[in-house]
């Protein structure tokens, strides 16, 4: 279990230091007359990780694309590190490319180009979004792909590789950009449990290195070890949230104990069998670019 700082709370949401990195406020969305998101407030600190939890079509995805704007709300404020990105009902941050370089996705089903190699995926990303210069853009990609474990898959195609390995390509392409905030929708729902196993190792690693990170996530027992803020959407409103273990531990709302029964047991599970896979993946990546993650 790897050390982590100690869990805010209620009263520590909004620092005194500079405010939050993310601010999303009055936050509402909508598809084809039915509400998916209504009005959302919701703080997001300076290296903090957030989970965002909740049954399927409860909106934890859409309010993830609605913070780079991949989804445009129908009314709200957000704003990153002070600076307004939608205001009313329109955005207002001039540079959409330029947002999601700062706010970085990995989404569920890892989006690679499938005729490019993981290294020529994690290269592509910084030369055409950011305009890196192609040398400096592969040392990047070399380098970020042994930080995930997958320097001895650098030639690989996507379809040479396995979900877990086509995820952390994603995760390392995404964090080319340099992002101040990593946004993961669901990024271990597509895996078997070793590839599961993996890329939660990963992630643990970005938790250490103090990256602020929104998580939409179904692994309880995850969002409980990485978590210092825990999110419940329920029907499109925040049902309850707080520190990590105090929602997930001791939850207020029926709602929440309903769902944490079901998949927190589910979860519970489910690590058992990643911990193994986790801890000899560990192993085998701290070889060096040789080493195997799988």
């Amino acid at each position: 279990m790897m050390a982590r700082k100690p869990a805010r709370t209620a009263r520590e949401a909004v620092p005194a230091d500079g405010g939050p990195i993310v601010r999303i406020a009055g936050l509402s969305k909508s598809f084809d007359g039915r509400l998916v998101l209504d009005d959302i407030d919701l703080d997001v600190r300076p290296g903090d990780i957030v989970s965002v939890l909740g049954s399927s079509g409860g909106g934890k995805s859409t309010l993830l694309r609605c913070v780079n704007l991949l989804e445009r709300p129908d009314r709200g404020t957000i704003s990153l590190a002070g600076e307004p990105v939608f205001a009313g009902t329109r955005p207002v941050y001039g540079d959409l490319a330029r947002l999601r370089q700062r706010v970085g996705m990995v989404f569920q089903r890892f989006h690679l180009f499938p005729h490019l190699t993981a290294v020529e995926n994690v290269v592509l990303a910084q030369v055409k979004a950011a305009g890196i210069a192609e040398d400096e853009a592969l040392a990047t990609a070399v380098r970020l792909l042994r930080r995930v474990g997958l320097a001895h898959r650098a030639l690989a195609f996507p379809e040479q590789m396995s979900g877990g390995e086509q995820q952390r390509v994603a995760i390392a392409r995404a964090l080319a950009l340099s992002p101040s905030v990593l946004l993961f929708d669901e990024p271990t729902s597509a895996l078997d449990p070793e590839s599961t196993g993996e890329v939660l190792r990963v992630m643990r690693g970005l938790a250490d290195d103090g990256m602020t990170m929104m998580i939409v996530t179904h692994e309880v027992p995850f969002a409980r070890e990485i978590s210092d803020w825990v999110v419940f959407l329920d029907r499109g409103r925040i049902a309850e949230e707080g520190p990590a273990r105090e929602v997930l531990d001791a939850p207020r709302q029926a709602r929440t104990r309903a769902f944490l029964t079901t998949y927190g047991a589910a979860g519970a599970a489910r690590s058992v069998g990643d911990a193994g896979t986790a801890e000899s993946a560990g192993s085998a990546g701290s070889a060096g670019p040789a080493g195997s993650a799988r």
